[in-house]
């Protein structure tokens, strides 16, 4: 049966306000319902009772997608303690063996969502056009998922420096601006290029 409909788990508005805009071009005609917790550690508290939950009526024609920032995490940890979670629940992943149909896609935005901003500095100058041009050539930001000291202070202080957000990065606000003007086929964050992968092969019967 081909994908009807996407139920997305992620960790903060932020997250869900870049979705909204992108999830529409990654699937198409499949539809989506998006939920937000108040932080990560919130939401993989209440995955494994809410994977419970799907499990009890969640049709074949819909599959579950979560994200999560990497933050500090080991990346094979954090991935192998969500993969637990969907297998325990009686999902088929991505690394299910024997069974083609995926139910639960575990996803990680490494090192935050800010990676995938920096991966699409066009979208992020055309909603801040004084953020500099040449962000995308300097040695600390070439490449998106390997920024050190924290990408969303990162892109924090490269806005700040060009006068915005002077009292501070409002996350949800600048997701919502720089996601409208977002080309998933043009981000350079390998992280967000596996996501936009997945979600294709996802909705494609």
């Amino acid at each position: 049966m081909s994908l009807e409909h996407v139920e997305v788990l992620v960790e903060e508005p932020s997250m869900a306000e870049v979705l909204k805009a992108l999830l529409p071009r990654l699937l198409g005609s499949v539809t989506f319902e998006i939920h937000a917790h108040r932080s990560k550690p919130d939401l993989l508290k209440k995955l494994p009772s809410r994977l419970q939950g799907y499990r009890a009526w969640l049709p074949e024609s819909t599959a579950i997608l979560v994200i999560v920032d990497r933050d500090a995490d080991d990346c094979l940890e954090l991935k192998a303690r969500m993969e637990r979670m969907a297998a325990e629940a009686g999902f088929t992943t991505r690394a299910s063996a024997g069974r083609s149909r995926i139910e639960v896609v575990n996803r990680i935005a490494i090192e935050e969502l800010e990676a995938w901003y920096f991966g699409d500095w066009e979208a992020v100058r055309t909603a801040y056009p004084r953020a500099p041009m040449s962000v995308p050539r300097r040695k600390p930001y070439r490449e998106p998922d390997a920024i050190v000291g924290g990408t969303w202070e990162a892109f924090e202080r490269v806005l700040q420096a060009v006068g915005y957000f002077t009292n501070g990065l409002r996350k949800t606000e600048a997701a919502r601006a720089i996601a409208e003007h977002m080309d998933p086929a043009r981000n350079t964050s390998p992280s967000f290029r596996a996501l936009r992968e997945t979600l294709e092969a996802m909705a494609t019967p």
